[in-house]
């Protein structure tokens, strides 16, 4: 076996591959660039090399680098994670040249299944099902127009290179395609180093199923069952899991055997991936159409190693050894239900804009993933397990992608694990920037999803004006309206315990009203219990005043001590001039608070008016002005492109909200931009 290996990538994927080669007795080198040079997965490796600045397309994209660290540590192998050079051949062939194993495919397989537009050309003649589309050279803009034209609308514009979400803009009519294929291209280029882009049409209520390949140098080819990824946003994946509520036996079957024969065509060997496009719209499952091959590790491999009990990195290192697979497809079972939640650093109530900036707090529901080797180890502890490389203290970059952690539930069943997503969800701490953990327990609460019927489209069609918040049912609004009289109780008493000027103790106030969702309630706290518009409400917590993170256990009544509770949730208090903000299974909520001999008096309060700021172009986050599409002088529409500023790898088309003529522009392309700040004003 390899005796040390070295991580050619950053962040998660890199301190997911040093656990498994530190269980396997393998020491582990890292490499970083500026950016990350107090990250985690730099402190854990047990070699480290600097490589470069921050930007990737001067430190991790340069396989020289890659290849001088290999010789100066003494690495015999390179494990690529996924993206930056984890599909590109000159890399692997680099490698072979300074006989330096690579921890992925062999390259002719690369070639052959790395380009989107090659692979669909190979699958199309094995007779596997391919999507209708053009996979030629595409000229121009003009010529993309043409070939969306006679493919027929909608089509899908796609960075041959591409992954992850980036590289893709989805064309409903002529002006979407002028619109969108130069920032595929430019997106290809700068992520992938590669502008070439094909176009095929897009299938209407698709879900994205994909097969799981784990194949070795000897010619054994396995499929480890299905994912299902169609819960995306602009083509991102957010939400995934295993096995598919959709699939049956006989569609995994054959979907499995015709990806293995694929894979077996192209002479495939390492963890792969066979992307599916399946159409919803047949009830068969029979429509179903190759997408692409992904030839490295996945981001969602977690669900898969949880309901087959497979370490798909060690396997990843025993093939690039020469070893066989010590399993046959007979040993691949389906055991309970994985789901993963992806956490980003994006605000979801400012249009999931990417939110880059400190974490001031970071506190994930478990410690990092450990694995023991066994079934248990790859779901973590007590079935949740976090995937993570960021640290309290450190920072997100606008260079990489927005990931701060992944979230991984394993249960006997499908329900049991979104309900503790949904409970994991509420017990993470972040402070610092936005992110999407509301979002993303919304959706595990949300009823379609519990339904399994899902489509790529699902947050398209069931948030079409945005992310506000999940609603808060009438039962967690009664808890949230005690929880407020609790914290108001104490809070008060601390303020006249420590104003000095009391004569001994008083009783601090104990009735409240408490406004939750525009509704009031009506809060009493006596000796013996708490109750809210009369009726008692069993609550067990622990508060002290200032703090910012409680855990309330709802129980049925207060008789007996050794019940269950009803339900645990995690709050994370934001203090307000009228009492709290309360983030919260899937949303923040706020919470008036009044003392109950005042609280009549509130209507007579006045109500602060926001400015109009309609005639600003702000930018809504941190980054690169790319394209300023209009100048002084010129007269918009509503919806216009003024604006293209890239953030975290991706695109953002800033539009119009009204019609007008640009009075003053304050930024030029190339600058680098603050979030809110003022890139142009209207007459």
């Amino acid at each position: 076996m390899f005796k040390k290996i070295l991580i050619a990538n950053r962040g998660e994927i890199a301190c997911r591959v040093i656990k498994t080669a530190r269980r396997m007795g393998i020491a582990t080198v890292a490499v970083y660039s500026d950016a990350d040079a107090r990250a985690p997965f730099v402190r854990m490796a047990d070699e480290a090399v600097h490589i470069g600045p921050a930007p990737a397309a001067e430190s991790y994209l340069i396989a020289d680098k890659i290849i001088a660290a290999c010789k100066a540590t003494g690495a015999e192998a390179v494990h690529p994670g996924y993206g930056f050079l984890s599909e590109r051949t000159s890399f692997a062939e680099a490698l072979a040249k300074e006989n330096i194993a690579f921890i992925g495919p062999p390259v002719g397989a690369i070639a052959a299944m790395g380009d989107k537009i090659e692979s669909k050309k190979l699958a199309k003649e094995a007779g596997v099902n391919v999507v209708p589309g053009f996979v030629g050279e595409i000229e121009d803009t003009d010529h993309a127009v043409r070939i969306s034209n006679e493919i027929g609308y909608p089509v899908m514009m796609k960075a041959s290179a591409g992954g992850g979400g980036k590289g893709m803009r989805l064309a409903y009519n002529e002006t979407d395609v002028r619109e969108g294929f130069e920032s595929v291209k430019r997106e290809g280029l700068n992520s992938f180093g590669d502008d070439r882009v094909f176009i095929e049409k897009f299938i209407l209520n698709p879900r994205h199923i994909e097969i799981q390949i784990l194949g070795d140098q000897h010619g054994n080819i396995l499929y480890l069952n299905e994912r299902e990824c169609s819960i995306q946003r602009r083509h991102q994946k957010v939400v995934e899991e295993a096995p598919s509520p959709f699939v049956t036996p006989e569609m995994r079957k054959a979907m499995g055997e015709q990806c293995v024969a694929l894979a077996r065509a192209v002479g495939y060997y390492s963890a792969g991936t066979v992307e599916l496009i399946v159409s919803g719209a047949d009830p068969t499952g029979e429509s179903f159409y190759f997408l692409e091959m992904n030839t490295r590790l996945q981001v969602e491999h977690p669900v898969t190693e949880a309901i087959t009990g497979v370490d798909l990195v060690e396997q990843m290192i025993r093939v690039a050894y020469g070893e066989k697979l010590a399993m046959t497809q007979d040993d691949i079972g389906i055991d309970g239900w994985a789901i993963e939640n992806r956490v980003y650093a994006e605000d979801p109530y400012r249009g999931f804009l990417p939110s880059t900036g400190r974490l001031v707090r970071y506190r994930p529901p478990v410690e990092g993933w450990t694995d023991d080797g066994s079934a248990n180890g790859r779901r973590g502890i007590g079935g949740v397990r976090v995937d993570d490389g960021v640290f309290e203290g450190g920072e997100v970059s606008m260079f990489y992608d927005p990931m701060i952690a992944k979230l991984i539930t394993w249960a006997p069943t499908r329900d049991e694990a979104a309900d503790m997503q949904v409970q994991a969800l509420d017990s993470f701490r972040l402070e610092g920037l936005g992110h999407n953990v509301d979002f993303l327990s919304a959706i595990m609460q949300h009823p379609r999803f519990r339904s399994g019927e899902l489509t790529t489209g699902f947050i398209a069609e069931e948030y079409p004006d945005g992310f506000t918040g999940a609603p808060a049912s009438q039962r967690l609004a009664r808890v949230l309206a005690a929880v407020g009289g609790i914290i108001a109780t104490a809070d008060a008493d601390r303020a006249r315990r420590i104003d000095g000027q009391l004569n001994g103790p008083q009783p601090a106030p104990g009735d409240w009203v408490v406004t939750v969702a525009g509704a009031d309630h009506a809060v009493s706290l006596e000796e013996e219990a708490i109750t809210v518009d009369g009726d008692p409400v069993w609550l067990a917590m622990e508060y002290t005043p200032g703090e910012k993170f409680v855990l309330v256990s709802e129980f049925a009544d207060g008789e007996d001590d050794d019940a269950a509770p009803l339900a645990t949730y995690g709050l994370q208090l934001e203090p307000t001039r009228a009492g709290y903000r309360v983030t919260t299974q899937g949303a923040k909520h706020g919470l008036r608070i009044l003392p109950a001999h005042v609280a009549p008096l509130a209507q007579h309060m006045i109500e602060k008016i926001p400015p109009d700021l309609s005639k600003l172009l702000i930018c809504p986050m941190p980054g690169l002005l790319v394209t300023l599409h209009v100048g002084e002088g010129d007269e918009v529409q509503p919806g216009q492109p003024l604006a293209t500023v890239e953030a975290m790898k991706m695109e953002n088309i800033l539009r119009a909200e009204k019609s007008g003529k640009v009075a003053k522009v304050n930024a030029k392309q190339g600058d680098s931009l603050a979030v809110d700040e003022v890139i142009l004003e209207l007459e």
